[in-house]
């Protein structure tokens, strides 16, 4: 019977410029770790992502202290796409949790979300604040609205319906993360896994949660984090189109096909109705030269309109393809590598 006392636990800190909070925050972890002694084995891991400040120092003074703490230091900022890869590849638990070290996740979540992959035999499971029962408090309003609107298009795009694509707090099956062969070295990295793992049929869950950046904003100007609020905006729209990314193709292709029927067919009529006012005096010809005469500016909308649709079909039906054929391969590719034990 798989019970949670059978597992040990990885916790995966990536951390850049963190000092003001990294003492505080990662006593707490500690605490709370401490306490769940008695319940599993666990190792904290923290990523120092080449910070400029004294980030690195700090993690190392407690590593010092305590031998459950790990740190692997990154000469030079590498994002957090591979700060997380690191964190996965030297991780020694086999189920890992990764953890926002400003603590904006309560360290509970931990707990909760390694319960529950235990007990539902999940491969990731993610802490939600946009599901039913989760909550988000005192995030900035741009930040707040951005991300909120950015996780609907992802799961508008997704075949899988899931609430919240861009939370990097998850807790993970160490022998499913290590397989998915990760690519992206920034904030993509959250979608990225959650479309790799649809593509394996992997299992994953997301469980209520609870946003709060009230400690956070006490920190306001002492951090010197990476963090872009536009351009990870940006980059979750992109995201969202590796997973269906010719229903945008076509989608426009339809609307742009659509608008050009639209003028087409209103030209026809036009031309018709010329032909049957002077009883079939006129050839159809002659009726179109002379509608083109009248409104050359509808040939020239209709036909580029039509010409741009036909464009946009053929790279939906195109992209449609790729995408079948690169799901095969890296499903091919996965299933291969485990039965050659490589993974």
């Amino acid at each position: 019977m798989d019970t949670i006392q059978n597992h040990f636990i990885s916790v995966v800190l990536p951390c850049y410029n963190e000092e003001a909070i990294l003492p505080g925050n990662l006593n707490t972890i500690l605490n709370y770790m401490d306490n769940k002694s008695d319940r599993y084995r666990w190792e904290i891991i923290i990523i120092n992502d080449g910070s400029k400040d004294k980030t690195g120092e700090i993690a190392d003074c407690f590593s010092n202290e305590r031998s459950e703490i790990r740190v692997i230091h990154h000469p030079v900022n590498l994002n957090l796409g591979h700060a997380l890869q690191t964190g996965f590849r030297h991780s020694k638990g086999d189920i890992i949790v990764v953890l926002d070290v400003d603590l904006s996740y309560s360290v509970e979540y931990i707990g909760q979300m390694v319960e529950k992959l235990v007990e539902s035999s999940a491969d990731i499971v993610i802490a939600s604040p946009y599901m039913k029962g989760g909550k988000v408090t005192a995030v900035p309003f741009a930040r707040r609205t951005m991300s909120r609107w950015v996780n609907r298009f992802m799961r508008l795009a997704a075949q899988d319906k899931y609430y919240t694509f861009t939370s990097m707090v998850r807790a993970y099956r160490r022998s499913f993360i290590q397989s998915l062969n990760l690519k992206t070295k920034d904030y993509e990295i959250s979608p990225e896994i959650i479309y790799k793992a649809m593509i394996l049929r992997a299992r994953i869950i997301e469980i209520p949660a609870h946003l709060d950046w009230t400690e956070q904003n006490k920190f306001a100007g002492k951090r010197k984090s990476s963090l872009k609020v536009l351009r990870s905006f940006f980059s979750g729209l992109m995201s969202g189109f590796i997973f269906r990314p010719y229903i945008f193709f076509l989608g426009i292709g339809i609307f742009l096909m659509l608008l050009s029927l639209y003028e087409l067919v209103w030209l026809l009529y036009d031309t018709l109705s010329y032909i049957a006012a002077t009883q079939a005096q006129s050839t159809f010809s002659q009726s179109l030269a002379l509608q083109f005469r009248k409104n050359p500016q509808s040939f020239l909308v209709g036909g580029i309109t039509f010409v741009i649709a036909i464009q946009f079909l053929s790279t939906g039906f195109l992209s449609l393809q790729s995408k079948r054929y690169f799901e095969e391969l890296f499903h091919l590719g996965i299933s291969l590598k485990k039965k050659n034990g490589t993974i």
